[in-house]
C-alpha cells in the first residue's frame, strides 16, 4: 500500500519544454502516507443505502413460493440527500393453489405503488409536499396488494414483510410470519416484527414456552395472511435505521432454520453483505433446506 501510495502521489520527473508552465506538487510524507493507510473509518459527507439478497429453493421443494425485491437508489447534491430503498420478502402460502403467484403479485403490487407515489419525487422537481403519510401509503398498498391476489390467484395467500426506508427512517408493513430484524455489530439480534402465527399466539398468551414453539406440530399455520379474508390488519410502523448495523428481512426457510446466533455470525464475519446473503442461504440448506430461502440485507453508512 505505501508503494501505491508513492507511486500514485510521488514526485515525478519528466521533461519540461516551457518551465514557467510546469505546475509542481509536492509529495506526501511518510507519516501522511501512513495516516490515509491506518485509518480505516474514514468519514463521509454522502450517506447511502448499501444491500445484498440471496435466495434458494430448498433441499427439499421443487417449487420456489417465495418473491423477494430490493431495490436501492441515493441521491445526493447541494439540494441534499436522500438514500432511498424499497425491500420486500413474500412467502407464499405452503399448501395453496398458486402460493408462487400470490407472493410476485404482492411484491409486483406493493412496489408498484409505492414506486408512483415517490416518482414525482424522485425524477422530478417537485416543491410541495407529499399529501400522505409514509404509514397511509404502505397501508393502501398492502390493500392493493390483498384485491390483486384475490383476483389473479383466489384462495392462495402469502406472507409480505416490506420496509420502505427514506432517509434514517424504515416504515415496514407486515403480514404472516416472515421477519425483519436489526442485527447489530456487537452480536445482537432483535426481531422488529411480530409473526401472525398460531404458535407465536400460543406463546404470546403463556399456553407454550418459546422452547415448546420452536418445535410445535403446526407452526406453519397463520391466523393473518395477504390474500385471506376480507379484512386484513397489517401491522405498519416506523423504526430508524440502526447505526451501526444492519436490517435483514427473511422468510421463515431461513429463521425457522438456522439459529440466530449463526444467523449474526453469517453476517458480521463476512466482507459484504452479498457474501454474507450467500453465507445466510448456505447455512439453510446445509441445515436440511426443508422450504424456500430468502432474505435480503440492508445497511445505512455515512
Amino acid at each position: 500500500m505505501d508503494k501505491f501510495f508513492r507511486w500514485l502521489f510521488g514526485n515525478k520527473k519528466s521533461p519540461a519544454t516551457n518551465t514557467q508552465d510546469t505546475a509542481n506538487t509536492a509529495p506526501l510524507s511518510e507519516q501522511q502516507i501512513q495516516a490515509i493507510v491506518n485509518n480505516q473509518n474514514p468519514r463521509y459527507d454522502l450517506q447511502q443505502l448499501v444491500s445484498g439478497c440471496g435466495q434458494s429453493v430448498g433441499k427439499q421443494r421443487e417449487l420456489n413460493e417465495d418473491s423477494l425485491l430490493a431495490l436501492t437508489t441515493t441521491m445526493a447534491g447541494n439540494s441534499g440527500n436522500l438514500p432511498f430503498g424499497l425491500y420486500i420478502v413474500a412467502d407464499g402460502m405452503g399448501g395453496h393453489q398458486f402460493g408462487e403467484v400470490a407472493s410476485n403479485a404482492a411484491i409486483r403490487t406493493v412496489a408498484g405503488y409505492v414506486l408512483r407515489k415517490f416518482h414525482p419525487y424522485l425524477f422530478q422537481v417537485k416543491t410541495d409536499t407529499m399529501d400522505e403519510s409514509f404509514q397511509e401509503i404502505m397501508q393502501t398498498a398492502v390493500g392493493e396488494a390483498q384485491r390483486a391476489i384475490q383476483r389473479e390467484a383466489p384462495g392462495s395467500g402469502t406472507t409480505l414483510t416490506a420496509a420502505l426506508v427514506v432517509g434514517q427512517q424504515i416504515t415496514v408493513a407486515h403480514v404472516g410470519d416472515s421477519r425483519a430484524y436489526f442485527v447489530f455489530p456487537d452480536g445482537r439480534i432483535e426481531p422488529i416484527t411480530r409473526d401472525h402465527s398460531l404458535v407465536k399466539r400460543l406463546e404470546e398468551l403463556g399456553h407454550i414456552t418459546p422452547e415448546e414453539a420452536a418445535n410445535y406440530p403446526h407452526r406453519n399455520v397463520l391466523y393473518r395472511a395477504l390474500g385471506q379474508g376480507e379484512i386484513l390488519d397489517p401491522d405498519i410502523f416506523t423504526v430508524g435505521f440502526p447505526q451501526p448495523g444492519y436490517l435483514m428481512i427473511c422468510s421463515d426457510g431461513l429463521w425457522g432454520v438456522v439459529a440466530e446466533q449463526d444467523l449474526v455470525r453469517s453476517i458480521v464475519d463476512a466482507p459484504n453483505l452479498q457474501r454474507a446473503c450467500q453465507n445466510l442461504v448456505s447455512a439453510a440448506n446445509a441445515a436440511g433446506g426443508p422450504d424456500n430461502i430468502s432474505v435480503i440485507l440492508v445497511q445505512l453508512i455515512g
